[in-house]
């Protein structure tokens, strides 16, 4: 009987069991059912949402018309080039608003950096179409449902350089989930239309790489130059690492700033690199050892193969300016632009600017103007003297720029240099007077002219001042003329006013004046203004007495014609500007002009060479050890201005003194300009290869009677050299023929 209750009881709590599961499983079924029919409509109402707006959405994304602010930079040719190695070299990087990107090819960047970056933000990256769905889904899940602390990144690198180009990057919310949608659409159809290499090359130029020292850095070129002082392309491993692990957080892992957290990452990258394959074993654990002793330079000094080449400082030098300066003139040209927008597109373009300066003689030259006994006589308390100095090759290039004496201390300053116009005083004359005269055929080396001044009133002017001889030391009203003639070489040489003042006459000031204005480029030259001022006249072209004055690199340009046989090629701080894509957009091609002919240009160097080296010249300061020395002194009127422009045969250059508000100079307290020239410039000259200019074949050198200025003959007691063109060379003397009174007699 007991058997018989324990089987009923059994049998009740099995139908129990059966009873409920029945009714699980009913709900489950229902249950999945829902789910199913739920889960239906919701993908299809995505898709449907999708697909609507894949239609209302720009899904294409050009890499070639990334518009972000990208640094220039100015290149200098590099002073030990041999043909191996790189021609040119950083001299100075530009940006706007504390920003600096440096674009650099994929083909440029260090194997280890792509790597390392790949293995540790993308490791499928090589695999997918632009999306990575695993991590998609689960950044996806992560806006609605947050499983993670911090948000997990579902970006693929394609989505990643979308996101930096597109500034899209809403992360919350319904228009969280749109961007998704449009990031996602936009990776696979630039995918579709772009290579892996391309994208990489885009995302490793766009990407922010960390805040320092006030700047903004753009790209792994501009960060490799920043924390490691090289070029991407020879990181090593470890650097490639810490690289790499700024982006993450490239506040927290900021190298410069935050080094251990940063080394953390750079270690976990490492490890990813090599599970993933990329780096062998020894690879890996010697990069772990090297980022143990790793050092973050922390500066924009750029270095190559381990040598550091340039380094930039906080204040640019007088070239960078003069550089800058040029660049935005040419990019007003270029894109007919006003000087603020090409001043904007100059420093956020990313440009190469080119230059054609010297490294090591713009560097010799600052230290010389640091140096104040190259200028004094003797130690002054008060030296407010200001000085400017520039040197180019005979075809225009500028390879040297000083604009001021003293160390510079601030950017985009005033240059005297190039910016400053006064007086040249008697360095005008070779330009305005000599050489025309001589090319005219009007004189010759040794044409006789009387030391007296001319009749102004007969020769047609108004001008009512005279012409003060330079021997008298302020420009005394009585000159003390010596009314001697002088031959046409020796007013050259001695600097003599009233010699200059006869030749404009026989050219007419108009003349001289267009002659500088059409054949030598001269800019600040007036032919009338407002006031009824012109340089139309003696006095501006027989010693500089200006309207405005001159520029000195206008003025040291023109003395080219006296060394490359007359060519005259302006002069420019750059060789040539290529945009962010290497295109180039401006190169140097002067406008050639022949200026005068060899044979006259030859004929005045001679000339000017006697003012170094003859016994009367007024530059004999400047004479030099092994290499010739053709050259003008000036001084202008009052004594306010002193200038001296020399050739020699590599180079043509050019110094000024004066002060901020023209004031006498007093040359006790300074040395002679010519010899301020040798002090500044003397031993960069003196180390020349070239010694001496090449001569003319259409020029010949003759003995001349010094008493009548033609050629001698064995009758002339007192003679010299000079040069004359072969087809203007002056009679043979008879002036000097000895008459036998006797002859006949018995």
């Amino acid at each position: 009987m007991e058997n018989k209750k324990t089987s009923l009881a059994k049998n009740k709590t099995l139908k129990t069991t059966k009873k409920i599961f029945g009714v699980l499983g009913t709900l489950l079924c229902s249950l999945i059912l829902v789910v199913i029919i739920t889960g239906s409509v919701f993908v299809t109402a995505i898709t449907v949402y999708v697909m609507n707006f894949a239609e209302a959405t720009d899904d294409y994304v050009s890499l070639e018309d990334i518009e972000l602010t990208y640094t220039s930079q100015i290149l200098a040719p590099n002073p030990d080039y041999d043909g191996t190695n790189d021609q040119w070299q950083v001299y100075y990087t530009m940006s706007s608003a504390g920003d600096k990107m440096v674009w650099t090819d994929f083909e440029d960047v260090s194997r280890y950096l792509i790597d390392a970056f790949v293995c540790s933000e993308d490791e499928r990256f090589y695999d997918h179409d632009g999306v990575d769905f695993k991590r998609t889904f689960g950044a996806f899940v992560n806006i609605f449902i947050p499983i993670y602390g911090n948000m997990q990144g579902g970006s693929t690198i394609t989505q990643q350089t979308i996101k930096v180009i597109t500034g899209d990057d809403a992360r919350n919310g319904v228009e969280g989930v749109s961007r998704k949608i449009r990031e996602i659409l936009r990776s696979i159809n630039t995918e579709n239309t772009y290579g892996k290499d391309d994208i990489l090359e885009a995302y490793l130029n766009v990407i922010y790489l960390g805040r320092a020292e006030s700047c903004n850095y753009y790209g792994v070129q501009s960060a490799s130059n920043f924390y490691f002082g090289k070029d991407v392309k020879d990181l090593t491993l470890a650097q490639a690492a810490t690289i790499a692990a700024i982006n993450k957080d490239p506040t927290y892992y900021n190298p410069y700033r935050n080094p251990e957290n940063n080394k953390g990452r750079a270690q976990y990258i490492l490890k990813t690199m090599y599970e993933n394959g990329a780096v062998s074993s020894d690879e890996y654990y010697q990069a772990l050892a090297d980022l143990e002793t790793l050092e973050i330079v922390g500066d924009t000094t750029y270095s190559a193969d381990g040598e550091q080449i340039t380094a930039q400082s906080a204040v640019t030098s007088y070239y960078v300016d003069a550089t800058i300066n040029q660049a935005i003139e040419e990019l007003m040209d270029i894109y007919g632009i006003d000087y603020d927008s090409a001043s904007s597109r100059l420093y956020s373009g990313g440009y190469k600017i080119y230059t054609n300066v010297d490294l090591n003689m713009q560097t010799k030259l600052e230290e010389e103007y640091k140096d104040d006994t190259n200028f004094q006589s003797y130690e002054l308390q008060e030296d407010e003297l200001l000085s400017a100095f520039i040197c180019m090759d005979y075809e225009g290039r500028v390879l040297g720029v000083i604009g001021n004496r003293g160390e510079k201390t601030s950017s985009r300053v005033w240059n005297n240099a190039t910016m400053a116009t006064r007086s040249p005083g008697s360095t005008i004359k070779p330009i305005a007077s000599f050489a025309p005269a001589i090319e005219q055929d009007m004189v010759t080396w040794s044409t006789l002219l009387k030391d007296e001044p001319i009749d102004l009133a007969a020769a047609g002017s108004t001008e009512k001042n005279l012409f003060p001889n330079n021997y008298s030391a302020y420009g005394d009203d009585d000159p003390h003329w010596t009314h001697k003639n002088m031959t046409v070489q020796k007013m050259l040489e001695t600097s003599t006013n009233t010699g200059a003042a006869q030749l404009v006459r026989m050219l007419t000031p108009s003349y001289c004046l267009n002659f500088l204005q059409g054949s030598l480029g001269f800019s600040s030259l007036v032919q009338h203004d407002d006031g009824g001022r012109s340089d139309a006249a003696y006095s501006p072209m027989t010693v500089g007495s200006l309207t405005n004055g001159m520029y000195l690199s206008e003025l040291v340009a023109s003395y080219q014609i006296f060394g490359n046989g007359g060519m005259y090629y302006g002069y420019s701080f750059i060789n040539k500007i290529s945009d962010k894509d290497d295109k180039i957009v401006y190169e140097f091609d002067p406008y050639t002009i022949k200026a005068i002919g060899s044979d006259t240009a030859y004929i005045m160097n001679r000339m000017m060479l006697q003012v170094v080296e003859g016994s009367d010249g007024t530059g004999k300061a400047a004479n030099l050890d092994t290499v010739e020395v053709a050259a003008k002194t000036g001084t202008s009127e009052n004594w306010e201005n002193l200038t001296f422009v020399a050739c020699t045969p590599q180079y043509v250059s050019g110094i000024w003194v004066g002060y901020e508000n023209p004031d006498v100079i007093d040359t006790s307290k300074y040395q002679s300009i010519a010899k301020m020239w040798k002090n500044v410039f003397g031993e960069i000259a003196d180390a020349g290869t070239v010694k001496t200019f090449k001569g003319d074949s259409n020029v010949t050198q003759l003995k001349y009677c010094t008493k009548t200025g033609l050629i001698a003959t064995a009758d002339c007691q007192s003679t010299a050299i000079g040069y004359y063109k072969n087809n203007n060379i002056p009679d043979t003397c008879h002036e000097c023929l000895v008459i036998d009174d006797n002859a006949g007699d018995d």
